[in-house]
C-alpha cells in the first residue's frame, strides 16, 4: 500500500489569514469570534461570527480573477497557494496528470445566490452577472486552484455538510493510496456569512446567543454552551506520495495513515444520543489505518458547543476506546474559531497534523465547567505539551453523514 504524508499546510481562520498565526492563537487560546460585519444584523438575535480579520481579496487577486472567483473561492485558493509554497512543490512539475485537487463546501457560493436573486427581482434576467452560475458552483474552488497550478489529475467537490472537509482529505488519502496521482491539494473552505445562513441557523437555534460576550461564545463539553458560533475561512493540506516526497526532500509533518466514512441513518440534523454512527466511523478509519485504539493519544473533535453533538461525541468516544477513553487527550480548536462549517475538517486537520509535529496539543480554550455528559480529559484552557503518536480528527454534518480522519507522527526510521 502506498503511503501518504502531509507536506504542505495552508490556513485562513477568524485567528489569523496564515498557519503560523492560526497555530498561535489555537494554543494559547486567542479567540477570533467578534460582531458580525459583513451585514448589518442589529436586532438579530445572533449578531457573532467568525469572519476573516483584515482578508482583503485584492491583495491575492487582479480584477479578471475577482469578476470570476466567489469568497469561498477566494479562500480556498489563497489556503492552497499557502500550502503549495509551505511544501516546497514547483507545480504542475513533470507529470501535471499526476496531481489533483480536492476541496470540500458546505454551502459554496451562497453570498452570490443571496445578490444574484435580489438582482433578478430588482432588475429581471439582465441583472445576472455572466459570471453567476460559474461563481456559486461548489466545484469551482477546486477547479481554481487546479487552474492556478496547472493540477491536471483526478479533481473532486464534496458537500457533505460539516464533514466536508474530512471527506476531501480522506478521499485524497484513497486517491494517492490507490495509484491515481502522486500529490493531492486538499481541504476544504467556506465563506457563510451571509443574511441567509446566520438566519437559517437562527431559526433552527442552533447558533449560540452570547453576543455580549463573543470571545467564550463557543463552549464546546460546557454546560453553559447554547450553540455554536459561525465561522467563515479555508485550511489545505499538501498531501503526497512518501516516495515522491522523499525523492524531492520534502518537509513532512506527519502521516495520514487512516480514514473512514459512515451515516447515521438517524435524523437529519441531531446525531443519535449514544453517537452510534461517530463510533463505527472511529472504529472503521483504525482498522483502514492497521492501528489499536490504545494507541490513540490525541482526538482533535468535532466539539461543536451545541448540547447534543457534544454529549453523542463524547458517548461515541467511550464505546471505540473502552478504558482507555479516559487516558485520551481531547480538544476542540473550534472554542476559539467557531465552526467553519465545510472548511471546519481542512483546519482541524492541519492543528492535528501540527499538534503532532511540534508535540503540543492545543486546548478547550473556553472550558471551565465540564458538562455531566461530558466526562473525558478535554484539555481544558491551556495547551498541553505532549508526544503522541497517533491522533485523530472527527467532523460530522447535517444529513448524519461522518468522517475520521487517523494521522500519525512520521519517522524517518520508518521509511523504505
Amino acid at each position: 500500500m502506498r503511503r501518504v504524508v502531509v507536506t504542505g499546510l495552508g490556513a485562513l481562520s477568524p485567528c489569523g489569514l496564515d498557519v503560523d498565526s492560526t497555530w498561535d492563537a489555537l494554543v494559547y487560546g486567542r479567540s477570533g469570534i467578534g460582531p458580525i460585519t459583513q451585514f448589518d444584523a442589529t436586532g438579530w438575535p445572533v449578531r457573532i461570527a467568525g469572519e476573516l480579520p483584515g482578508f482583503d481579496p485584492k491583495a491575492h487577486f487582479v480584477h479578471h480573477e475577482l469578476k470570476r472567483l466567489e469568497r469561498f473561492s477566494q479562500l480556498a485558493r489563497v489556503a492552497a497557494d499557502q500550502a503549495v509554497l509551505d511544501a516546497g512543490l514547483s507545480l504542475p512539475g513533470a507529470s501535471p496528470e499526476r496531481v489533483g485537487v480536492y476541496v470540500g463546501t458546505g454551502i459554496g457560493g451562497l453570498s452570490e445566490i443571496e445578490r444574484g436573486a435580489g438582482s433578478l427581482a430588482a432588475q429581471g434576467y439582465k441583472g445576472l452577472s455572466p459570471f453567476f452560475l460559474p461563481r456559486i458552483l461548489t466545484n469551482m474552488a477546486a477547479g481554481n486552484i487546479a487552474l492556478r497550478h496547472g493540477a491536471r489529475g483526478p479533481s473532486l467537490c464534496v458537500s457533505t455538510a460539516c464533514a466536508a472537509g474530512n471527506h476531501s482529505i480522506g478521499e485524497a488519502w484513497r486517491c494517492i493510496r490507490d495509484d491515481q496521482a502522486d500529490v493531492v491539494i486538499a481541504g476544504g473552505a467556506e465563506a457563510c456569512i451571509t443574511p441567509i445562513a446566520v438566519a437559517g441557523f437562527s431559526v433552527m437555534r442552533s447558533l449560540s446567543r452570547r453576543n455580549d460576550d463573543p470571545s467564550t461564545a463557543s463552549r464546546p463539553f460546557d454546560r453553559d454552551r447554547d450553540g455554536f458560533v459561525m465561522s467563515e475561512g479555508a485550511g489545505m493540506l499538501v498531501l503526497e506520495e512518501l516516495g515522491h516526497a522523499l525523492d524531492r526532500g520534502a518537509p513532512i509533518y506527519a502521516e495520514l495513515v487512516g480514514y473512514a466514512l459512515s451515516n447515521d441513518a438517524h435524523h437529519i440534523t441531531s446525531p443519535p444520543a449514544d453517537g452510534h454512527g461517530a463510533a463505527r466511523c472511529m472504529a472503521a478509519a483504525l482498522r483502514s489505518a492497521g492501528i489499536e485504539p490504545s494507541l490513540v493519544g490525541y482526538v482533535n473533535a468535532h466539539g461543536t458547543s451545541t448540547e447534543a453533538n457534544d454529549s453523542a461525541e463524547t458517548a461515541a468516544l467511550h464505546t471505540v476506546f473502552g478504558d482507555h477513553a479516559k487516558g485520551l487527550a481531547v480538544s476542540s480548536t473550534k472554542s476559539v474559531t467557531g465552526h467553519l462549517l465545510g472548511a471546519a475538517g481542512g483546519l482541524e486537520a492541519v492543528a492535528t497534523a501540527l499538534a503532532l509535529h511540534r508535540e503540543l496539543l492545543p486546548p478547550t480554550a473556553t472550558l471551565h465547567q465540564p458538562d455531566s455528559s461530558c466526562d473525558l480529559d478535554y484539555i481544558p484552557r491551556h495547551a498541553r505539551p505532549a508526544r503522541v503518536e497517533v491522533a485523530l480528527s472527527n467532523a460530522f454534518g447535517f444529513g448524519g453523514t461522518n468522517a475520521c480522519l487517523v494521522f500519525r507522527r512520521f519517522h524517518e526510521q520508518d521509511t523504505p
